[in-house]
Parts: structure tokens; sequence; C-alpha cells
């Protein structure tokens, strides 16, 4: 499966210093796991967290879920080893942190070849260089750190995430300009289910693919929200109907519930049949 015909409704960071988590994810319901080298590795566990995903991937067990692997920056003394081990394995892609313009990707492209790579989107750089990142060439996702974004940004975190919308709409542009996968940032209150619930409809309804995660008690709240549901489905499956109907009477609109139907909605529609029967033949599967 092309990983931009893959859904993204929930991305689950995993720290790639715990062995016991790297296994379990290999159970859970998650479309994207991240094998975190980076911020969730402490420094005297670089090296062995490097080796243990590396054998992680090797072993495979992870079935359809799409895996990627946050190296440290190339400027610390981890990256560039990171970016080695990680070509030579199954991982679906390469997570660049902090990336801040197109020449940070050429730098990883110079230093690795034969995988994709996903960016960071994460620093006031990076979200205002953010169309030429999405541009280049091996890049197919953005992954949004709302949380170094703030910090960057001295703004406060709000229910509402006002603070940050104009950047993460900027983000979402770039990635649609370019045909790239955008995902949202963490819900830090991973035992707040309706503060996370409403992230990720904020998120989804501005056009997001789906959210990144830190907790598997996260998983299933994203999957429902990203994810289609029956009343969509049912409806998108009666106006593609109608408009079928309307074409063949030589019509260019159709009306359902009240409501105009064009070629444009079809076209959606199309897109979220498509992405319900991705999900169900990859939850069969497992």
């Amino acid at each position: 499966m092309n990983i931009s015909d893959r859904p993204f409704r929930s991305v689950l960071y995993i720290p790639g210093s715990k062995e016991r988590a790297l296994l379990k994810a290999r159970e859970l319901p998650v479309d994207a796991i991240i094998f975190d080298l980076e911020d969730a590795v402490t420094p005297d566990q670089k090296a062995s967290a490097r080796k243990m995903v590396v054998n992680a991937l090797g072993s495979s067990g992870y079935g359809n879920r799409t895996t990627i692997v946050r190296i440290n920056g190339l400027d610390t003394e981890w990256g560039s080893d990171d970016a080695a081990a990680i070509k030579g394995t199954a991982a679906d892609a390469i997570l660049l942190p902090k990336a801040g313009s197109a020449a940070d990707l050429d730098e990883l492209a110079n230093a690795v070849d034969g995988i994709d790579f996903w960016a960071m989107i994460e620093t006031p750089a990076g979200i205002l260089n953010a169309n030429e990142i999405a541009a280049h060439s091996r890049l197919k996702g953005f992954v949004l750190g709302t949380n170094d974004l703030a910090k960057d940004l001295n703004s406060r975190f709000r229910p509402d995430r006002m603070p940050l919308l104009a950047s993460l709409q900027l983000a979402l542009l770039a990635a649609r300009t370019h045909g790239v996968i955008c995902v949202d940032g963490v819900y830090n209150a991973f035992r707040d289910e309706e503060g996370l619930r409403t992230e990720c409809v904020q998120g989804r309804d501005m056009g997001y693919d789906g959210k990144t995660l830190i907790h598997p008690a996260q998983v299933a709240i994203a999957n429902e929200v990203f994810g289609p549901t029956a009343s969509e489905v049912s409806l998108a499956k009666r106006r593609i109907e109608a408009f079928e109907a309307a074409e063949a009477a030589g019509q260019g609109v159709a009306v359902v519930d009240g409501s105009i139907v064009e070629n444009l909605h079809i076209a959606t529609d199309r897109a979220l049949l498509a992405k319900a029967e991705t999900i169900a033949a990859m939850e069969n599967a497992a």
C-alpha cells in the first residue's frame, strides 16, 4: 500500500529505549508508530535505543502500521548514525526533528538515500518555511510539534489553541499544496479524554489527517474522531448514487437531503469511502 493511501488517524510515539513498549505497539490498533530516538531517550541511552529500534524493525510484527523513526538532529553526535542505521531497516520513513528549511532535508538526503522523509514542524522557522519543506522531493509527511512551537513562541496553553491556530493553518496549507500527509501535535494530558476529544475534533475539522499520541489510552478516541462515521459513509454513498443518476439524466448537480451535490462533493465522498474501506481492511487483517 502506498503511504499516501494509508490512514493516519492515530500516530503513536514509542520511546526507542523501552523494549516492552516496542513489543506492545505490535498489538495496538494504531495507524502509525513513531519510534522515538530523540526527546524520549536520554543521552546515555541513545546508542542502545538505536540498536533496539533496528532490532524491533528487523523482526517485523508491525503489520500494516506505518513505521516512522524520529532520529536525532544531524547537528548532534547521534543524528548521522541514526539515519544510517535506519536506512537499512524496514522503516517506512525517517522523521527529522526541528526541520527549519528545505536545506535541512537536503542535508539528510546527502547523508542517506533510499528512504522517505517526514519533518517535524515545531519551530517558527519551520512554520515560515513550511511550503519549501513540503515541496522537497523526499518529503512525505508533516508532524506538528506543538509543545516545542509553543515554547519558542512563548505562548500560553489554552483549550482552544488560539495562539497556535495561525501556525497550524500555515503548516496545513503547505502540506495540502504539495500533497503531503499532515498530523496534528500531541495532547499532553493523556488521562483527560474530554480534552483529547475536543482537540482531535478541532484538528479534524481544520483538515488534519490525524493526531500524534503519547499514550495507548489515547488511541481509541483518535481513531474514532479521525475515522469516517457510519452516517458519513451512508451519506457519501447516497450522494454518489444521486449524482450518478443526475449525470445519467444529463444534469450537472443532484439534491440530497435538501442540499446541492456537485462534482467537488463527489470527489470528497469517494475519498471518504476509500478511507473507510482501507481502515476496514487493516482492522480485518490485524
